[in-house]
């Protein structure tokens, strides 16, 4: 191992790996920092994939990367205690290659990307935790320190991929700790069933796979959503709520996860399967106004550690690569120009995020979480309501229909008011604009 490099690329997640291959193609001395065995050996969910972000860093990813099934469908649920009110949106096109998204088990994926990384010329160091950033005089951060013997690693610069707690970062004071009204916990479970049954549940054949979004009365009266993912020959199911959410109602997150399994709805897509594998880990969802200094002298954040997370989407890997590549590209630029890594000079890092669908997309629904937080009604009345205006118009039973309609908009208005819908209405509108 050198003793100094360009760049350090700390964690081998999404992030950190679109970071260091993006170096390592460009003929960067890089040196990548994992702490676990290997990439991907702490993660064992299922996720989405999207495969723009990734094709953007190797356009043939599909003839080696470990896909699971390619998304041509996806539901949307508004649960309450016993029924759902939705919609699907299927698509052809989606099935016809090359496939927009797809279904993978981190695990597998996050490895076969870290081995991109080393074919490209990237040194991975695994089982390593850093314990500090290393500063010179001026406070510039120009290396890290490691839990190994003679653990100084110098660089003229470090890119900070190591997740949503981001302890590296918190520890050396460029971010805050993540606060439980910013975080949510997800839980995930993955549940073996043969390809088979996957296929004739979810109406799917060769490939082809389907996911579900879900929120209302499986949270609990939390803020936070429900999925469910098709793999291969698995099914991946979780849910995650906001920590704060957590903490007030004193609910584990494997009490949560068990309530949702147990849904009418639910329960028969995972009947008869075997839990292989559980897992929970944090979610940075507190949008475009949590996020931290992205940047500084001598370092940046990507990815979780810097909170890219779009949570109304469910959109995090494309976030996480894109900005990966970004902060790559800025230090390649510096590098070539001999210009040092300092805050001014990574300030255009911030600029091409500024510039591109992250901000944006973060940007539009700066709002959403705010409102959800404090307008609890999007949560506990609503679901409840659409759910029970849908069984009163479909139930056939002598009433007749201009009754029937009078009766829902009663409902609505004795749980709302004509004032309160009214204001709920502006306040979506707001946060979604």
């Amino acid at each position: 191992m050198s003793e100094k490099f360009d760049v350090i690329v700390v964690g081998a997640g999404p992030a950190g790996n679109a970071a260091a291959y993006t170096l390592a193609k460009a003929g960067i001395n890089v040196l990548q920092i994992e702490r676990g065995e290997y990439p991907g050996s702490k993660n064992v969910q299922g996720a989405i994939l999207y495969a723009d972000a990734l094709e953007r860093l190797i356009p043939d990813f599909r003839d080696s990367a470990p896909l699971e099934r390619h998304i041509i469908e996806q539901r949307m649920w508004v649960l309450d205690e016993d029924s759902y009110i939705g919609g699907h949106y299927r698509s052809a096109e989606f099935a016809r290659p090359p496939h927009n998204r797809y279904t993978i088990i981190r695990a597998r994926f996050d490895k076969w990307f870290s081995d991109q990384v080393q074919k490209a010329g990237a040194l991975l160091l695994c089982e390593t935790t850093v314990k500090a950033l290393l500063r010179d005089v001026q406070g510039k951060v120009i290396g890290v320190e490691v839990d190994r013997e003679d653990g100084r690693i110098y660089a003229d610069a470090v890119i900070l991929a190591d997740g949503a707690n981001s302890l590296v970062a918190t520890r050396a004071g460029l971010r805050q700790d993540i606060r439980a009204e910013t975080a949510a916990l997800a839980v995930k479970e993955v549940i073996f069933l043969p390809k088979e049954t996957v296929d004739a549940r979810f109406n799917l054949s060769g490939q082809e796979g389907a996911v579900i979004e879900m929120l209302g009365s499986i949270s609990q009266g939390m803020v936070g959503t429900g999925f469910l993912y098709t793999n291969k020959d698995s099914i991946s199911i979780g849910i995650g709520c906001m920590l704060s959410d957590l903490k007030r109602q004193h609910l584990t997150p494997v009490e949560l996860l068990e309530r949702m399994k147990a849904h009418p709805a639910i329960a028969p897509l995972i009947a008869g399967g075997e839990p292989r594998e559980y897992a929970a880990h944090l979610i940075p969802e507190g949008g475009y106004d949590a996020l931290p200094q992205l940047y500084g002298e001598g370092w940046m954040l990507v990815g979780d550690s810097a909170g890219f997370v779009n949570a109304v989407h469910r959109e995090g890997s494309n976030l996480a690569m894109t900005s990966g590549q970004m902060a790559a590209e800025t230090l390649i630029e510096l590098l070539r120009e001999k210009r040092p890594a300092t805050a001014a000079n990574l300030a255009c890092y911030r600029a091409r995020l500024d510039a591109s669908f992250v901000m944006k997309d973060l940007k539009k629904y700066r709002r959403l979480p705010e409102t959800l937080d404090r307008q609890r009604q999007f949560i506990n009345d609503y679901p409840a309501l659409l759910n029970q205006a849908a069984h009163t118009m479909l139930r056939v039973d002598g009433v007749d229909k201009r009754h029937k309609e009078k009766e829902i908009f009663n409902a609505f208005r004795e749980r709302r008011s004509l004032l309160g819908l009214l204001g709920d209405a502006y306040q979506l509108w707001r946060a979604t604009r």
